[in-house]
């Protein structure tokens, strides 16, 4: 019997128990079911503003003057006569090749000249006696007319010596190989002793021009006509002066403190890569750019005085890839829009079609509406700020910067 009465008290309590438990369940839910009134979503005014647009491309540096130093004689490289990786000006010697064969040839062509002119006075006088012979019928036609020919012919042979000279003496400047232009000279590929040969395929030495330098960039044949269309289609105002600004981000991402000036595009398509040539010019008093650098040029392509941009964070993708954003009209409903994407601009997108300003566009809270519903407005900055401040007080290390 006290088993039984046990049991029938252990079954009252778990019935109780169960009682009440069902009791607080139906008291939690009563309590904690939603509130009335529509979700709330944070929004964004779009407004055009004033956008320069620019065009990000790689390329590499390449010196504005080259000159490959090469011998014009051949012969043996006595004395190398500059500093590898110095600045050297034009005219500057920058080695010297024996002078010994050169010299001799130039001493040689002077003897052959002076002795033609030395024998010119005696032909000439003879030439002259046999004319006047001739008129008394003196001597003979021949006579006359070998002294004629050969006083010709010294003459000319003076001519050919005044040449010969000339020529040896230009051979003997030679020797002395000097700088074409002024800049920085790399690296010598001979050293003294060596045997070199009149315009050899192997320079000397490689002199470049550093200041200014060159920055070569391919640019897309799709992207220029890109940017011809929205030019005729007044979408983009494009100055000299906004034009030929560019910036250059070096290849540690660090800008370059000078701008630079492009200078021209080719007008020539590459047809393996479909993209033509830009060249800017660059400043570089200090040296900083070498040739044969990777850099990145921002090329400011014009101005879009009513660029509309929209944050990324509020653009979604539907199935098929195409971008939307929903909005809220003025009744306070969800629209959706779809949109036509330029580029990204930072953070932001720049939207080419699809919103127009003053329209609120949904940034949070997206996934809690759908087009047709009806919402509560609050700005994203409060939202942004409350945020903020809420992760500030939860961390205990201060916040980082973007």
């Amino acid at each position: 019997m006290q088993k039984d009465n046990r049991a029938k008290g252990i079954a009252v309590g778990v019935v109780l128990t169960g009682i009440l438990i069902l009791g607080g369940c139906g008291q939690k839910s009563t309590t904690g079911g939603p509130q009335g009134g529509p979700p709330e979503v944070a929004v964004v005014t779009i407004q055009p503003q004033r956008l320069v647009i620019t065009t990000e491309l790689s390329g590499r540096t390449s010196a504005n003057l080259v000159a490959e130093v090469r011998p014009q004689v051949g012969g043996i490289i006595q004395k190398r006569l500059f500093t590898e990786g110095a600045d050297v000006k034009a005219g500057q010697v920058l080695f010297r090749i024996d002078t010994a064969p050169f010299q001799a040839a130039l001493d040689n062509a002077k003897a052959a000249l002076s002795r033609s002119e030395a024998n010119l006075s005696a032909i000439r006088l003879k030439a002259d006696r046999l004319r006047e012979l001739l008129v008394d019928k003196a001597v003979s036609q021949q006579d006359y007319d070998d002294a004629a020919a050969a006083l010709k012919q010294t003459e000319a042979d003076i001519q050919y010596y005044k040449a010969t000279v000339e020529m040896a003496r230009i051979n003997l400047g030679y020797t002395s190989v000097t700088a074409p232009i002024a800049g920085r000279i790399g690296r010598s590929s001979v050293t003294e002793g060596a045997l070199v040969t009149a315009y050899q395929p192997a320079a000397l030495a490689t002199i470049q021009q550093l200041d200014p330098m060159y920055v070569d960039v391919p640019q897309s044949t799709t992207e220029l006509l890109r940017l011809r269309r929205r030019l005729e289609e007044g979408g983009l105002h494009q100055g000299g002066e906004i034009r030929n600004k560019v910036r250059l981000l070096l290849e540690d991402d660090t800008k370059y403190p000078l701008e630079g000036a492009l200078q021209f595009r080719d007008v020539t398509v590459d047809p393996t890569t479909g993209s033509v040539i830009l060249r800017v010019v660059f400043p570089n008093p200090k040296g900083y750019l070498l040739p044969g650098m990777f850099v990145r040029a921002v090329v400011e392509e014009g101005v879009n005085p009513k660029a509309l941009l929209v944050t990324q964070q509020a653009v979604s993708r539907n199935p098929k890839g195409n971008p939307f954003a929903l909005i809220v009209d003025a009744d306070g409903k969800v629209q959706q829009r779809m949109l036509t994407l330029d580029r990204a601009i930072g953070d932001a997108w720049l939207v080419s079609s699809g919103l127009a300003p003053g329209e609120r566009v949904i940034v949070e809270g997206m996934q809690k509406v759908k087009p047709g519903a009806s919402v509560k407005v609050i700005p994203f900055e409060a939202v942004s700020g409350k945020n903020s401040g809420e992760r500030k007080k939860a961390s205990p290390l201060p916040a980082k910067s973007n």
